[in-house]
């Protein structure tokens, strides 16, 4: 998953829909740990469109 930093309002409000618990929301970043599965719900959840699928 890719982050636009510029973007990111830090809302939270990818971190509360992840299936999988696996977004970390801290003061400067938004990370994903290895649970992440690529299901899209945060790209289609994120209010500004900040996370997007990278092209791995």
């Amino acid at each position: 998953m890719k982050v636009e930093a510029t973007k990111c309002m830090h809302c939270g409000a990818c971190v509360g829909t992840c299936p999988e618990n696996a977004i970390f929301l801290y003061e400067v970043a938004l990370t994903f740990n290895d649970d992440c599965t690529k299901c899209g719900t945060c790209v289609k959840t994120c209010p500004v469109g900040a996370i997007s699928m990278d092209d791995d």
